[in-house]
């Protein structure tokens, strides 16, 4: 058995920071708890604002994620630069898996970003019905309008998808 004495120290707590946002970044999530455990803030951010959960969430890392919010990130805690939450950002890049885990951890659904925005009018901007129909099934609203006015009905139409729009048209808040 290896005497703690005889232990490397630890690296500085910039590097343990480094290496957390690296592990949500990359998906190793098996590196999450050691780094917590070492100290690390699981809700530290970085220089853009994200914490690991926003990192790891942003970059499709559906265990990284689930494993942030087992050892506690707040689910709507820190949001980016633009008020964007973890649940926002992937329904705009189309993350169903992670945005069912971020959802079941009791995300806000009809949260808004800076400028009104919700994570169903994220998914709105990109066409991902999928998406769109989980927010749906867990209470998002589909009447709201953003800042300038835009609904999910307008933004698929701004979109070009007819198709969406047609489906929320009975929606929109000007209907």
């Amino acid at each position: 058995m290896t005497d703690a004495r005889e232990l490397p120290p630890l690296p500085p707590m910039e590097r343990l920071v480094e290496l957390l946002f690296d592990a949500a970044r990359m998906g190793r999530d098996e590196m999450i708890p050691a780094l917590l455990q070492a100290g690390v803030d699981i809700e530290v951010t970085d220089a853009k604002g994200y914490t690991p959960l926003v990192i790891a969430s942003y970059n499709g890392q559906a265990d990284a994620t689930a494993a942030l919010l087992a050892a506690g990130a707040k689910v709507d805690g820190a949001a980016d630069a633009r008020g964007n939450t973890a649940l926002m950002g992937v329904c705009f890049k189309g993350y169903a898996e992670i945005a069912q885990i971020l959802l079941d951890a009791g995300a806000d659904v009809n949260r808004r970003n800076g400028v009104g925005q919700t994570a169903l009018m994220m998914a709105a901007l990109v066409g991902k019905t999928a998406i769109m129909d989980l927010l749906l099934e867990h209470g998002a609203e589909a009447s709201v309008a953003d800042a300038a006015g835009n609904s999910v009905h307008s933004l698929a139409l701004s979109q070009g998808n007819t198709a969406l729009a047609a489906r929320f048209a009975a929606t929109s808040p000007s209907s």
